[in-house]
């Protein structure tokens, strides 16, 4: 069987089925044996877990993961790499491939499927193109997820660990770190993938909190407030809320929340820390 993350075999893949690249997948598929190995790793994966894998190319890191997994759902969006991996993974049985776009994908249905309902682990090599919505699609639906290990663009990863105060900061670092612990595992350089990407890659794990950090009595709330300050960077808080269609309260409103709170009317929305967002959030909803 080959080893697809082997370069020859790769290309010995994709030159017997005459596979083109298609850009519009952001398709960059994974040739070093040492970043799946590291992948595996940090996934932490058991013959007791599920895993599902989104966009698993022509198979390289697949074959790891059900050597690794109890099960393997891996659901991929190009017809053309189905006969493909048909061939690559037929020696595993724990496989199922689902030929679907993931953010069409009812991934409840698929971990009460094929895990009972308990929670799934997410391990990928992400297409960048789509990576914050899947991520957040993963969130925001409330599947049971245990942990979400996955290649993404260098600079995104970097986006969803930082704090307040620094320019990767915004509402993708504020919506990971309600719902996850991230920590970034390993950079991947652009010599690691067929093709090669134009950017540098990184592999982060996010790890599901049982409970949120913070208490809010109103998420999406919270969420319309974090999005309306970052869509306006450069303006106080209360303009860029007060701005957004979005915001159900008048700026008069907001002014007197931010003052009730102690905080001075000119702050900007990208100084504010997750708690502070919550109890912005908390004082507005009461």
């Amino acid at each position: 069987m080959a080893n697809l993350t082997n370069p020859q075999d790769t290309i010995a893949v994709i030159q017997k089925y005459n596979f083109m690249f298609q850009k519009k997948f952001g398709q960059n598929f994974l040739i070093d044996t040492h970043v799946v190995d590291k992948i595996i790793r940090s996934a932490g994966l058991t013959k007791d877990d599920m895993v599902l894998e989104i966009g698993p190319g022509i198979g390289s890191l697949t074959q790891h993961l059900a050597e690794n997994a109890g099960k393997v759902v891996a659901v991929e969006i190009d017809k053309n790499l189905i006969p493909i991996l048909g061939e690559t993974l037929v020696a595993y049985d724990n496989i199922t491939i689902i030929n679907e776009d993931i953010l069409k994908v009812d991934i409840n249905e698929l971990a009460e499927k094929y895990n009972g309902g308990k929670p799934i682990k997410v391990v990928a090599n992400l297409p960048y193109y789509i990576t914050t919505p899947i991520i957040m699609g993963l969130f925001e639906s409330h599947v049971p997820i245990e942990s979400i290990t996955v290649m993404v663009q260098k600079e995104v990863a970097d986006r969803m660990q930082v704090g307040p105060g620094t320019k990767d900061y915004g509402a993708l670092s504020l919506a990971v770190q309600y719902y996850a612990k991230p920590e970034i595992v390993a950079n991947v350089p652009p010599n690691c993938f067929i093709p090669r990407p134009n950017v540098g890659s990184a592999v982060i794990k996010l790890t599901r909190f049982k409970e949120p950090p913070v208490e809010v009595e109103d998420e999406q709330l919270m969420f319309k407030l974090i999005r309306a300050s970052f869509n306006q960077r450069r303006k106080t808080l209360v303009n860029g809320l007060s701005n957004s269609p979005e915001i159900p309260f008048g700026k008069e409103q907001i002014t007197e929340a931010i003052v009730n709170l102690g905080w001075s009317p000119t702050l900007r929305g990208e100084s504010l820390t997750l708690e502070e967002f919550a109890i912005l959030a908390n004082s507005l909803s009461s």
